[in-house]
């Protein structure tokens, strides 16, 4: 039997629309699935957010041109931890700190991007040929660096990859009026000032850490610390 043509023009459009909305549901399905991953710990979805990478070196490459002893090259661990920048976008640093420590700042940095205290960049010294004034005016967050406390020949806790820098430049060292890095100034409430009453200082505490911002003779608002018995 010949079917008239219009039942073939009827039969092909319905199929063209089919075929149209499945592929439809599966290329939006696809795209859904690349664009959201899960988290095991709250078992939600998250939107996936591009990463800023700002340093991506290997443990040796991060100690490259260091002339330090083995008995500290061997106590230390290069860490990557995430944080929120001052641009607002999520971004991935390296720290070299002590092994001691390392897992006090893994989970200290889980608080900083939890919170988005903005952090503008974590990159190790070895950036900056060592220089900590070069990495205190790029306003970078540091640990390690094998160096004398300024104007002395004793080892600061740097030196041994037991304390911590943060944003210099809005948490600077200030000794008799006088702040380092240069020009830099301690403004509560600006970006990335790190405040007494902060979860950050709470946080550090509560890991036995000191913050430099509490002592009495001078402060050090960028600087935490921790004594290893």
């Amino acid at each position: 039997m010949k079917l008239p043509i219009m039942f073939y023009q009827r039969l092909f459009k319905n199929s063209s629309l089919t075929i149209f909305l499945f592929l439809t549901t599966f290329i939006n399905a696809q795209q859904n699935q690349q664009l959201t991953i899960y988290s095991s710990d709250k078992e939600q979805s998250v939107a996936v957010q591009k990463i800023m990478i700002d340093a991506d070196y290997t443990f040796d490459e991060a100690l490259r041109g260091s002339s330090i002893p083995s008995s500290v090259k061997n106590k230390l661990d290069l860490v990557s931890v995430k944080y929120y920048g001052f641009d607002g976008k999520l971004h991935q640093g390296q720290i070299i700190v002590n092994k001691e420590i390392a897992n006090d700042i893994v989970d200290i940095f889980k608080v900083i991007e939890k919170i988005k205290f903005p952090v503008e960049k974590v990159v190790p010294i070895v950036e900056y040929n060592w220089s900590d004034e070069k990495s205190m005016n790029d306003n970078n967050t540091s640990s390690f660096n094998y160096r004398f406390i300024s104007g002395s020949r004793i080892l600061s806790m740097h030196a041994n990859g037991l304390a911590i820098d943060i944003n210099p430049k809005q948490n600077p060292y200030v000794k008799n009026g006088t702040s380092i890095p240069a020009g830099s100034e301690y403004k509560l409430k600006n970006m990335g000032t790190i405040e007494p009453d902060s979860k950050i200082v709470k946080v550090f505490k509560e890991k036995g850490w000191t913050w430099g911002g509490d002592w009495k003779s001078l402060k050090d608002y960028q600087h935490f610390q921790k004594i290893i018995k």
